[in-house]
């Protein structure tokens, strides 16, 4: 992992740049993620339209971002960051996300887990939690605590 000296700020908290090696990615899905990002649920919009063009903080994120035989809904590579928005198709596929975020925590990624739900009915709540996160994993000085849920202690459960 190499290190940036670019810093975002969040709050007035200093967030570290990095930069993973970037991870192996499977060909064939990297189509399948390009025509995903032309398909997208309402919450993942929602998402979509606070964070886009660095809207979040000047924190770059990307749609649909294959990383090994997974396809990611939010990647930021800046930082090594995973966000997830569960909708109910995840409730039949617990093994396969406890695979999934097995995988990517062995690449170094971080995992922000949040409900469709959440997403549709508290997003500003949602995006506080997300930088609640960013501050706890990526912050300077920052030590890992509450603030490192990977789930906000809010919403619907799914």
């Amino acid at each position: 992992m190499k290190s940036k000296t670019e810093t975002y700020d969040i709050n007035g908290v200093q967030i570290r740049q990095r930069t993973l090696t970037k991870p192996y990615q499977n060909r064939d899905l990297l189509q399948y993620s390009r025509e995903n990002r032309q398909k997208y649920n309402l919450a993942e919009i929602v998402f979509w339209k606070q964070v886009h063009r660095g809207k979040f903080h000047g924190i770059d994120f990307t749609r649909q971002y294959v990383i090994g035989n997974y396809i990611a809904d939010f990647y930021v590579r800046k930082l090594g960051l995973l966000v997830e928005i569960d909708g109910g198709y995840h409730a039949g596929r617990k093994e396969y996300d406890a695979r999934r975020d097995e995988y990517m925590r062995s690449l170094g990624i971080e995992i922000f887990r949040v409900s469709d739900y959440d997403v549709l009915h508290h997003t500003i709540l949602v995006m506080r939690e997300l930088e609640r996160f960013i501050v706890g994993r990526f912050g300077e000085g920052a030590a890992c605590g509450a603030a490192c849920e990977t789930t906000p202690p809010f919403g619907h459960p799914s």
